[in-house]
């Protein structure tokens, strides 16, 4: 061993407590003191983070070390861990204000920081441009490095950002690339993109202590049958994750319904300190699992996740590779259990390719939208006038998702570019831009979609599921692994009894979700509902009778209504009915609150209703039509009115709707 690595561990000894560097960690550290630019893959839990961590206080590195990262709970977990070490560590982040956001730049432009994180959608900022120009940097670090290029697992446009920044350093100022996961195609694009010298060091992928499983399920019911009837046998804290946010809910009102406490529901529509509260529960092994979309658990510090389930199939074997080494990083024993249900559904694929194929799908918005912009940019312009990304939402009627994707894929192309009108970022048409290029994203969706059927290819192996995921990811080494319910590991299998059958027959039927609409701009109150359009066939058999002639609501929906509301309001009192003026539908909604009132023994008024159409220039279309929240609301703004006001006020008012979108 080198004296000058001995006398760093000697330093890492006193700064961090550990004893010594692995050889890998140490190979990547002195190629950083010397300048270089380094591109590292090592699998989730060998120690990327000391890797930053230590140079970035290293005598040499007098600056401050800048870390572009995704995970806002990995910013908390390591800044409380560097403050505990007495390193002046600070991060920027959206659940932050702005003004602690400008106390934090300023102090890293005043030299008081030695480590500052940064989410890179916060490169937006006009502050953090010009505040960079005045930074000391000390090197930079990009994490999750995977999320720069198109072809990894989870490409980000506003990675390319820091590209940029990158480009702009001296070849000498040391940059660090770190992912757990990238495939040959994702390195080379990683490195072509840094650019300079740069190094890779790959590590090898093999994690000795997982135990691979398989449970091919008929239904999503066996899904939930399983977990209910063998999450208890399995050791030790977990995570669950399901495919979207909804099917969390789903899922923890399953286990709040079986008078489960220890199991607890986490996605983003969670306020911000609760989701703290969760993850500090989970860090403290509160609880046996917390059910999670797949956010949950990137960059969290847990070492002792004893399992992970998945109750949908990941996108790619690179997707599944990175959630599950978020398991058994204390090298003990975790279990790593993938449902998957194969039965051909209405859409003519696999029930659980489903979801995965519709993000697919939707990765890219549809060339017409594309195309749209460009349009809608260029007449803006010749009229004089530059747009930013909210007029043009408003203007094109898209989701803010889709003109951020759109925006990003014509800056890169170079028919659009961006200018700045003060603190505001607008965009101007590049004149003799090349035309779109579509042949990319065609070639893009090609690729997600082989990678999603390596991943069905990986459910149906006979052989080693960890040595197929090694090849996968381009860990080849020659080793004999046994390690799944292939090899030497006996598989689980679905036996659920009748009475738990019952109990979720029951569930389905009196789930009824609640409706989050209380805000400080109005009197509404939260409501319920009878069901999600899916969960039931409450959603079918609407769709039938508001679009395909079906009649009046049928007698069972008003005795499913009626569940809902006792449930949620057998304490209230209320003095009227009133219900929301058809577009499409007819009097279905008026028959149906009609009932309602008379079941209820409630009164009902006729008097709110839809004023007459003003301006035939923009006649109302129905609110399903609008893709963003300022054309909804510009929809129905000033449309409704109430007759008789003086009936209304001060009282208890019952609304009713037959759809909440």
């Amino acid at each position: 061993m080198n004296r000058e690595r001995k006398q760093h561990e000697r330093n890492l000894k006193k700064i961090f407590g550990f004893d010594k560097f692995h050889d890998e960690q140490w190979k990547t550290i002195d190629l950083l003191l010397q300048g270089r630019r380094i591109l590292l893959i090592e699998k989730t839990g060998f120690g990327k983070s000391l890797c930053f961590q230590y140079p970035a206080n290293a005598p040499q590195f007098d600056g401050v070390t800048v870390i572009f990262s995704p995970l806002i709970a990995l910013m908390r977990d390591q800044i409380k861990f560097l403050k505990d070490k007495n390193i002046s560590a600070e991060c920027i982040n959206s659940e932050q204000s702005d003004e602690e956001n400008e106390n934090i730049i300023e102090k890293a432009k005043t030299g008081k920081l030695k480590i500052l994180y940064i989410a890179p959608e916060r490169q937006e900022s006009q502050q953090w441009l010009e505040a960079t120009k005045n930074m000391n940097l000390s090197m930079i670090v990009i994490d999750e490095a995977h999320c720069i290029s198109v072809w990894g697992h989870d490409f980000r446009p506003a990675f390319r950002r820091i590209i940029n920044l990158v480009q702009l350093l001296p070849q000498n100022l040391p940059v660090l690339a770190t992912t757990a996961t990238a495939t040959k195609r994702v390195q080379k694009d990683i490195e072509e993109q840094i650019s300079g010298d740069i190094k890779t060091i790959r590590g090898k992928l093999i994690r000795e202590n997982f135990q691979l499983y398989v449970i091919k399920v008929q239904s999503e019911d066996e899904k939930f049958l399983w977990l209910a009837e063998n999450l208890s046998k399995i050791e030790g804290t977990g995570i669950i994750y399901t495919g979207t946010k909804k099917d969390t809910e789903f899922y923890s009102k399953w286990f709040n319904f079986l008078d489960r406490k220890d199991v607890v529901g986490y996605n983003a529509g969670l306020d911000a300190e609760t989701r703290k509260e969760i993850e500090k529960g989970l860090m403290a092994n509160q609880y046996k699992a917390v059910i999670s979309t797949n956010a949950l658990g990137m960059g969290i510090d847990k070492p002792d996740i004893r399992f992970i389930v998945h109750t949908q199939i990941p996108q790619s074997p690179i997707h599944y590779y990175q959630e599950i080494g978020r398991a058994g990083r204390d090298d003990k024993p975790a279990k790593l259990i993938l449902f998957y249900n194969g039965r051909i559904g209405e859409k003519g694929i696999a029930k659980d390719m489903e979801i995965p194929t519709s993000f697919i799908e939707g990765s890219k918005p549809n060339i017409n939208k594309y195309n749209a912009v460009i349009e809608i940019i260029l007449k803006q312009e010749q009229m004089g006038e530059r747009l930013g990304e909210r007029q043009i939402q408003e203007l094109a009627n898209l989701k803010k998702t889709e003109v951020r994707v759109i925006k990003a894929d014509l800056l890169e192309q170079e028919i659009i570019k961006e200018v700045t009108y003060g603190r505001y970022k607008k965009y101007e048409y590049q004149h003799n831009a090349p035309k779109l290029d579509i042949h990319k994203f065609e070639e893009l969706k090609q690729q997600k979609m082989q990678e999603l059927n390596s991943m069905v290819e990986y459910v149906s192996l006979k052989s080693s599921r960890m040595q197929y995921l090694c090849n996968y990811l381009g860990d080849s080494e020659n080793k004999d692994y046994q390690n799944c319910d292939n090899t030497n590991l006996s598989s689980f299998k679905i036996n659920s009894n009748k009475k738990l059958k019952e109990k979720l027959k029951e569930f389905r039927e009196n789930y009824f979700p609640n409706l989050n609409l209380e805000s400080k701009k109005s009197n509404l109150k939260n409501g319920v509902a009878a069901s999600y359009y899916g969960f039931s066939n409450v959603g079918e058999v609407l769709n039938r009778c508001k679009y395909k002639d079906g009649g009046d609501f049928p007698d069972f929906l008003l005795k499913l209504t009626l569940r809902a509301f006792r449930k949620k309001f057998k304490n209230e009192k209320f003095d009227l009915i009133l219900y929301m003026p058809p577009t499409e539908s007819g009097d279905l909604v008026k028959n149906f609150a009609v009932k309602l009132s008379t079941t209820l023994q409630i009164p009902i008024s006729h008097d709110l209703i839809k004023k007459q159409k003003t301006d035939p220039q923009k006649p109302q279309k129905p609110q399903k039509n609008f893709r963003n929240s300022y054309l909804k609301e510009e929809n129905v703004m000033d449309k409704f009115d109430f007759k008789n006001p003086s009936q209304v006020k001060g009282k208890s008012i019952l609304l009713f709707d037959d759809i909440l979108d």
